[in-house]
C-alpha cells in the first residue's frame, strides 16, 4: 500500500472535527435509504469511466479499467469460480457515491475502526486526529471504546467508504453472491486489520481464520493487477453481463 494512499485516508478524520463515530453513523443512515438513484450493475460500472481514484497513484486510469484488470486476473487463476470473477469486477463500485455529492476522501481509500482508540498503523495518527472530539471522549478513546472484547467484525463501526456502501447495496437488492464475496467487498480496504494484523482484541476466531483468508486472497488481485495495459472491455462485456444476470440482475436501488 502506498504512502500517499495512507496519508489520504488519515485525513478522513482530520477533515471532520465532530465525532468520527457519529459521522459514520450519519453516512450509513443517509446512504442506506437507497434513494439516491436506480441503476443496473453494468450502467453503474460504466459510470466509473469518469472516475479516477485520487488516492491511488499507481496508474492514472478510470476505475472501470482497474475493475476489468482485477476480474480478468482472478478469472485466469480461478477459472471455475464465476462469482469470484464478478466480485473482482464490482469490488470498487461503491465509489459511485463520488457522483452524488460525496468528496473522494469520504469514498475511496482505506478504512479503520471508529469508536475506539486510533490504530497505531494509521499514518500521521498523532497529527491527523487532533481536532476530532472522539480523541477526548472516554467512550471512544480507549482500547475497546464502545465495543466488547472480541465482539466480531459484524459489530464494528468502520470509517465510511465505498466498501461498506456496496456491501449494503448488495444486501438490500438481494444479491445471491456467496458470503465469501461479501467478505471481500466489505473489508478489502480495511488494511489495519487484514494486512497490519491489528484489532485482534475486537475480532473473533472466525474473523481471523475464515474472513481474513478470503479478504487476503482477493487483496493480491486488487493491489497487483494495475498496469497500463487496458483490457478489451467491449469484448469482455458479454461474459460479465451473464454473471451480473446470474447474481445481481435487474435495476438496483442505490
Amino acid at each position: 500500500m502506498s504512502m500517499f494512499k495512507l496519508i489520504t485516508i488519515s485525513c478522513k478524520i482530520s477533515y471532520n472535527k465532530h465525532s468520527a463515530a457519529q459521522w459514520s453513523r450519519e453516512k450509513i443512515d443517509s446512504w442506506t435509504k437507497f434513494n439516491h438513484f436506480k441503476s443496473t450493475i453494468k450502467d453503474a460500472l460504466i459510470r466509473l469511466n469518469d472516475l479516477v481514484d485520487e488516492s491511488d497513484p499507481d496508474v492514472d486510469l478510470p476505475n472501470i479499467v482497474h475493475a476489468f484488470q482485477t476480474a480478468e486476473r482472478i478469472r485466469r487463476d480461478y477459472p471455475t469460480q464465476d462469482w469470484f470473477h464478478l466480485t473482482g469486477l464490482i469490488h470498487d463500485l461503491g465509489k459511485v457515491m463520488a457522483f452524488y455529492g460525496e468528496p473522494q476522501w469520504a469514498v475511496v481509500g482505506d478504512t479503520f475502526v471508529v469508536g475506539c482508540e486510533w490504530d497505531n498503523d494509521i499514518v500521521y495518527r498523532d497529527t491527523s486526529f487532533v481536532d476530532n472530539v472522539d480523541g477526548n471522549n472516554p467512550k471512544y478513546n480507549t482500547k475497546y471504546g464502545m465495543y466488547k472484547p472480541n465482539c466480531g467484525l459484524e459489530k464494528l463501526l468502520l470509517s465510511w467508504g465505498h466498501d461498506e456502501y456496496l456491501y449494503r447495496v448488495l444486501l438490500h437488492n438481494k444479491s445471491t453472491l456467496p458470503k465469501e464475496a461479501l467478505y471481500m467487498i466489505r473489508f478489502h480496504s480495511f488494511y489495519p486489520w487484514h494486512s497490519a494484523g491489528n484489532y485482534q482484541h475486537l475480532t473473533t476466531k472466525e474473523d481471523e481464520e475464515e474472513v481474513k483468508k478470503w479478504v487476503l486472497t482477493f487483496n493480491q488481485y486488487d493491489l497487483y493487477t494495475k498496469s497500463t495495459e487496458i483490457p478489451d472491455i467491449e469484448k469482455l462485456w458479454p461474459y460479465y453481463e451473464k454473471l451480473i444476470d446470474k447474481y445481481i440482475p435487474g435495476i438496483l436501488e442505490w
